[in-house]
């Protein structure tokens, strides 16, 4: 019994620093307003499919839900987060339209995205570039909070201030930015 346990402790921990090294930003939660701004500026459209990878505690995928009746999937790596984030979509009654999943978004298959919004640093969205590249549809959006994704052009940029701090909003259409 005690071997049994110690391959499961060792499997845990191997799990554990794996997911450290495909962490891509520390846990910081966007204020309400950006959120709304973020999709406002993704131009999400009722029936579309948000990815918010790095999902936190859900605030993007919960109202891309709510507010437009989008399908939703929030994709983060910290165990904690994915747990109080599926009980608080549990509460909502919004199991059907939220899914929130406990993986590296370094290695999700993103093809069912319409939009994929990112809170990560530049050397992370550089990390995620070639996965949004591989995985997205040319009809698709991906809006960055703070961080430019390097060597692609943007759609749109869009300026908020919320909480005394000035945040920028990028975002790209995967048409332009597909070779």
């Amino acid at each position: 019994m005690r071997v049994v346990y110690l391959i499961l402790a060792s499997a845990a921990v191997c799990l554990s620093q794996q997911f450290e090294s495909e962490n891509l930003a520390p846990f910081v939660p966007s204020p309400q307003i950006v959120v709304d701004k973020m999709l406002e500026a993704a131009q999400v459209k009722p029936g579309e499919t948000v990815y918010d990878l790095g999902s936190g505690d859900g605030r993007i995928v919960i109202t891309a839900a709510q507010k437009y009746k989008a399908k939703s999937v929030g994709i983060e790596i910290s165990d904690a987060l994915c747990k109080s984030t599926q009980k608080k979509v549990s509460a909502m009654g919004l199991d059907s339209q939220v899914r929130i999943l406990h993986a590296s978004a370094l290695k999700v298959d993103l093809s069912p995205a319409d939009v994929v919004t990112i809170y990560l640093l530049t050397a992370s969205n550089e990390r995620l570039r070639p996965n949004l590249e591989k995985y997205l549809k040319a009809s698709a959006r991906v809006v960055s909070l703070n961080f430019r994704i390097q060597g692609w052009k943007e759609a749109r940029v869009e300026k908020i201030v919320a909480d005394r701090q000035t945040h920028m909003i990028y975002v790209y259409e995967m048409s332009t930015v597909k070779h």
